[in-house]
């Protein structure tokens, strides 16, 4: 009996107490650090070999549509995946694996890693610049934002591009599909310190923005896809993704203007547009790109006509305090006292030892900073004489502000260019051609103004015969022997005086050389496919500046310049040698007969390229606003205003009640 209990007890113990005690020492053992590892890595390879094959598409379509994301794991995953340069394949060894997963489940870590957006867009910067080609949905997206693929003009050189770079893709899924399964770790490692240079890389300030309007064209492209549109569910997905993402841009032009939930948007519409990624149409895909970058294309020029257009109407506008000032200015002259309207040492006039300057302008204000600004600069104002020839409806206003506000100590002259009545049709071509009716009907029909290639020519200042004025200084001033010529649109740095003492070698005129620049060279200008100007001209002669000339008179009455370029008017009646202006009359008349100045005393650009040298304009005895962002009109360059601006008494009684301001 004893021993059947003790049997029965045996079995008990073996039974129940035996399995209890090894379960027990098994929980102990897991508990050691060494077994956790090797569970997690176990676990780790099974989730990283899904994410790899779902980058890759590898996976069948079902596969991946069936593995699950991984809470607080897939997400760092991938992202930090998406970080590596493309030619890893997108893969790890186990070890590094494990040891993101482990710091992936650790909140403070998280926090540490910074945004998972910005790893993204790192990554694919970086690979760009590496000479790696990114995934199909990457590289297709830059190809429409990019400011390439606007700004040039061939398209079959952009649709064989979008060509290559489709095909570059394709080979490359290809290859990417041959790769191992893995990389060693001893690769991974080599790969590091690039990772981190690209987490160090300073982002854009608009660079979320541009990554959401890039979405949103990924997006409308896969939404006009057939197949997109037959799955009905991603259809409404991509339709949600886009109103969303459209209200997080709204008129934001850099991040800092983004809402706050912009990265959880931008992230939601990656993974929509990840879904249609997998279910494209390659071939479809390219030809809606391309159909989008002729749109793009077509709607560009458009714009930039438009845009011209726009400028050159609003480089002829008059702004209207311009408009009040000569009224104001003329009023007070006709109600002021006669003995008021004489200008001080006029026997100066036509005194040829003194520093002499001819200004022909309607604009008053622009020529009040003209005059101001060489008195400001001369050494000795009282040696400078300043000629001003303006028209009748000009000329009131014109003398009764210079006699309110005398240059200093600088002797002042205002002419009306109806008082010189040896320049009449007879004696003048071009101004028989201003007024003829086929010039006016050049100027007025405003249909034509659209279709013309230059509309710089259909400003009416061409029309006006002040333009001209500048090639008949000899009879202007037949007691003098030298002229500074100086536009309405030029501010004076420095003292002129050395100009006069300048050797022109026997040349009528001295102009600064503008042939730094392509198209100032004379068939910028002329139209060599005429034999006249190419069998007299070199095509690629170096053009000059006019703006700041200084003309010996006395060569230019030896020479007969006048009578020069009368002749080259005549033979110019149809605008078959050159359309309009005076540059190209001006190269014409002065050929082999211009002296180039120093370029330190004449400086260009300011009234159209806004990268203009610092260094040219602090140097300048003379800065040229020549274009059509004048100084005084609201579109001019902000940088360059200020120069032109403090020469102006905006405090002035007359400014003032105009509204005129800095």
């Amino acid at each position: 009996m004893l021993s059947f209990r003790n049997i029965v007890l045996l079995l008990l113990f073996i039974t129940v107490v035996a399995p209890i005690l090894l379960f027990t020492d098994r929980l102990s053992t897991f508990n050691s650090p060494a077994t956790k590892q090797e569970f997690i890595e176990d676990v780790t390879a099974f989730s990283l070999s899904a994410t790899d094959s779902e980058h890759l598409n590898l996976l069948p379509q079902e596969t991946s549509t069936t593995l699950k994301e991984p809470v607080g794991v897939y997400t760092e995953d991938s992202t930090s995946t998406k970080n590596l340069p493309r030619d890893l394949g997108l893969r790890e060894s186990r070890e590094h694996a494990s040891a993101r997963v482990l710091s992936a489940t650790t909140e403070e870590d998280q926090a540490r890693r910074g945004n998972p957006i910005k790893q993204v867009t790192d990554g694919i910067k970086q690979g760009n610049q590496g000479g790696n080609i990114v995934e199909k949905g990457d590289s297709t997206n830059e190809n429409v934002s990019g400011v390439d693929a606007i700004d040039v003009d061939d398209n079959d050189g952009k649709l064989n591009k979008s060509a290559q770079v489709s095909d570059q893709e394709t080979q490359i899924k290809a290859t990417k599909q041959e790769q191992p399964a893995t990389e060693t770790s001893s690769n991974v490692k080599k790969k590091e310190p690039i990772l981190s240079n690209k987490k160090n890389n300073q982002m854009p300030s608009d660079a979320r923005v541009q990554r959401l309007k890039d979405q949103l064209i990924r997006a409308k492209v896969y939404l006009s896809i057939p197949a997109v549109k037959a799955n009905r569910r991603l259809s409404q997905e991509l339709h949600l993704r886009v109103k969303e993402v459209s209200r997080t841009i709204g008129d934001a032009s850099k991040d800092s203007e983004l809402p706050r939930n912009a990265n959880e948007r931008m992230k939601k519409m990656e993974q929509s547009l990840m879904k249609g990624k997998q279910i494209q149409d390659c071939a479809v895909f390219v030809k809606k790109f391309r159909a989008m970058l002729h749109s793009t294309e077509e709607q560009l020029r458009a714009h930039k006509k438009q845009a011209l257009l726009l400028t050159q109407l609003a480089a002829k506008t008059l702004p209207k305090g311009l408009h009040c000032l000569p009224l104001h200015l003329t009023t007070e002259y006709y109600y002021s006292n006669s003995s008021q309207k004489q200008f001080p040492n006029q026997e100066k006039l036509e005194d040829p030892q003194l520093y002499h300057y001819a200004i022909f302008s309607d604009n008053l204000l622009a020529t009040t900073v003209v005059v101001n600004s060489v008195t400001a600069n001369a050494k000795d104002a009282s040696k400078h004489v300043l000629h001003i020839v303006t028209d009748r409806l000009n000329y009131a206003a014109m003398r009764m502000w210079f006699l309110v506000n005398p240059p200093g100590k600088a002797t002042i002259q205002v002419q009306n260019i109806e008082e010189f009545t040896w320049l009449n049709s007879s004696y003048s071509p071009v101004l028989m051609q201003l007024s003829s009716p086929a010039m006016i009907d050049y100027y007025f029909k405003a249909h034509r103004a659209t279709s013309d290639s230059n509309l710089k020519y259909r400003n009416p200042k061409y029309l006006s015969i002040l333009n001209h004025l500048r090639f008949y200084l000899p009879e202007i001033f037949p007691k003098l022997n030298k002229v500074l010529f100086l536009d309405d649109d030029i501010v004076v740095q420095k003292d002129l005086t050395g100009l006069w003492s300048v050797d022109l070698k026997g040349n009528v005129n001295g102009a600064v050389e503008t042939c730094g620049e392509i198209f100032h060279r004379f068939d910028r200008y002329l139209n060599f496919s005429n034999p006249l100007i190419a069998n007299n001209f070199d095509p690629r002669a170096c053009g000059w500046a006019y703006g700041m000339n200084i003309f010996d008179l006395v060569e230019w009455k030896r020479q007969n310049i006048t009578e020069v370029y009368h002749n080259w008017q005549n033979l110019n009646h149809d605008r078959t040698l050159w359309k309009l202006g005076t540059l190209p009359p001006g190269l014409i008349t002065f050929w082999k007969r211009t002296f180039p100045l120093n370029r330190s005393w004449h400086t260009l650009g300011l009234g159209y390229n806004p990268k203009v040298n610092q260094k040219d304009i602090n140097r300048a005895a003379v800065i040229h606003y020549n274009g059509n962002l004048k100084p005084w009109l609201e579109i001019s360059i902000p940088r360059f205003r200020s120069y032109w601006a403090k020469y102006v008494n905006y405090d002035h009684v007359y400014l003032r009640e105009c509204n005129i301001n800095p």
